[in-house]
């Protein structure tokens, strides 16, 4: 095999993995995009019905950006944002056990679309101490095949990279099972010992900046649900 020049060689590259990568990309978006949409007349429907149950109870879509968007359900605030870069799994992945992946490594590029659930009162209240948490990672490859790390169902029901590939009906599968997990997710009271000490400064400036951390698992391991993401 006739060996490339260095400038022969760069233009291999640029021609495979560049472009790879910008096809991963436009598929990553794609799926993002439909997912807006999906997500805004999610919340269209259950506003119309939950408000017959009860006013008070708020679902709402909320535009962020081209890369990001969010939907509050009560008092959860899902944010949904699109890495705008792309990236591949390191050989230790469970992705390279698959003869999907090794038959063709360029398929273990992925984009990404992280979840979040944070309290939607951490915002409004501008709680800058608050937590949330990463509760799902999205990965989407240039065949438009896709798998999702999460908690829960969000871990198991989504996991076949191999034969799954993203469309409408599973993007919205998606975006149901987020919002039953994250309000299965309830907030605990954080133990005593962490907030039976306060300084006079802490006192003071609880007012403007709600310096006592909240957050739905609060002193308490993460862990306990027994389906920690690596």
């Amino acid at each position: 095999m006739e060996k490339l020049s260095p400038h022969e060689l760069i233009l291999k590259t640029l021609k495979e993995k560049s472009s790879m990568k910008q096809d991963v990309f436009a598929n990553t978006n794609k799926v993002f995009k439909t997912m807006k949409s999906t997500a805004k007349k999610l919340a269209a429907d259950f506003k119309s019905e939950v408000s017959a149950i009860d006013k008070r109870v708020i679902i709402e879509y909320k535009e962020k950006g081209e890369f990001e968007f969010e939907l509050r359900v009560a008092g959860d605030l899902l944010i949904f944002s699109m890495h705008t870069n792309i990236f591949e799994f390191d050989k230790a992945h469970q992705v390279w056990k698959s003869s999907y992946v090794r038959e063709d490594h360029t398929r273990s590029f992925c984009g990404i679309i992280n979840i979040y659930n944070f309290l939607n009162d951490s915002f409004t209240y501008k709680r800058i101490n608050d937590v949330g948490y990463v509760i799902g990672r999205m990965f989407v490859n240039k065949e438009n095949h896709y798998f999702i790390e999460g908690k829960r169902q969000l871990g198991f029901l989504y996991n076949d990279f191999v034969h799954a590939v993203i469309d409408e009906k599973t993007i919205k599968a998606v975006l149901e099972s987020t919002i039953l997990y994250c309000l299965d997710f309830d907030l605990f009271t954080p133990p005593f010992d962490a907030i039976k000490e306060l300084s006079v400064s802490d006192m003071l400036t609880a007012s403007e900046n709600m310096q006592m951390k909240t957050g739905k698992r609060l002193g308490f391991r993460f862990q306990v649900d027994n389906d920690e993401v690596d």
